[in-house]
């Protein structure tokens, strides 16, 4: 009787990890707009619309927005005013809490991704310690700095000591393979940094368009307001129409303003790392190609 052979158990395949970019940031700004949104949303109901800052007749609502009949803003109040602006400012409301959200976002993200220390401090420390063909001290200078540009190099400083100590690959091989190493490792980074950017970008025209879109909401009631009541004006229709036609320009100008110095801010701090990627990338390529 043969005996059985012992079955063997399979060792687990251990699923090789995605690299990982060192920029943190919100990966999915959708759910960015729709809390903004609901804040946009429940600030006209119970702010802007609360009955205190208006003068009416009857008994006071939950909201102004579940009043049918007339009413004007208290004094003057600039909040009621606001809410006057008709069903367009909530939408405007949520595209500028958007832009003030992910600028906040946006400036965490690129202040992890810059490290600890100065940057350009950092890249002529590893310069230095390049030039003495100390790379283990220019890998201690990445652990120190972290951020977007440290990583880069930091990968790229192992494959350099892979390369240097490789005796099958030519010169020629290794400095390509040394300069494919740090196009890969910046490729990994560059949309960490870039991200949700563009949403900012479209905002600068959506907020100046939705605020033209109110405005022109705001002149068609301005306008029916003079050409009703057989030729008498309804002042308070008139009244209306101007301030939809007056907020939703104001909010609407205020949302591209904000989002083109957030993204022109922004796009400028990226291209500083960028260079110093650049910069510091080259010179790990020159100096290896120097000195073998």
């Amino acid at each position: 009787m043969e005996a059985q052979k012992p079955a063997t158990a399979k060792a687990p395949v251990a699923k090789a990890q995605k690299p990982k970019s060192n920029a943190p940031g919100i990966k999915n700004a959708s759910w960015v707009i729709v809390c903004c949104l609901v804040v946009a949303v429940l600030l006209s109901l119970f702010f802007f619309g609360n009955p205190r800052y208006f003068e009416f007749e009857g008994e006071a609502p939950i909201s102004m927005w579940f009043f049918d009949g007339e009413s004007t803003p208290k004094d003057g109040s600039l909040i009621a005013t606001i809410f006057k602006g008709g069903i367009i400012v909530p939408i405007l409301q949520t595209l500028f809490l958007t832009v003030i959200v992910l600028a906040i976002e946006r400036g965490i993200a690129l202040h992890a991704a810059k490290g600890k220390g100065n940057i350009a401090k950092f890249v002529e420390g590893v310069k230095a310690c390049l030039q003495k063909n100390d790379i283990a001290g220019a890998q201690k200078l990445c652990k120190e700095q972290k951020g977007s540009v440290a990583a880069v190099v930091a990968a790229a400083l192992v494959r350099y000591e892979e390369m240097d100590k490789n005796t099958v690959l030519s010169k020629e091989q290794k400095v390509a393979t040394l300069q494919k190493e740090v196009e890969e490792a910046t490729a990994l980074e560059m949309p960490a940094l870039q991200q949700n950017l563009p949403i900012v970008a479209t905002m600068t025209t959506l907020g100046t368009l939705v605020g033209l879109l109110g405005t022109v909401l705001g002149m068609i009631k301005s306008f029916s307001a003079l050409g009703g009541g057989g030729g008498a004006v309804d002042s308070t229709e008139l009244s209306v129409g101007i301030s939809e036609a007056l907020v939703n320009t104001a909010f609407g100008i205020a949302t591209g303003a904000f989002a083109v110095i957030f993204y022109n801010y922004y796009t400028n701090k990226i291209d500083n790392l960028t260079y110093a990627i650049d910069e510091i990338g080259f010179s790990i390529v020159q100096t290896f190609q120097a000195t073998h």
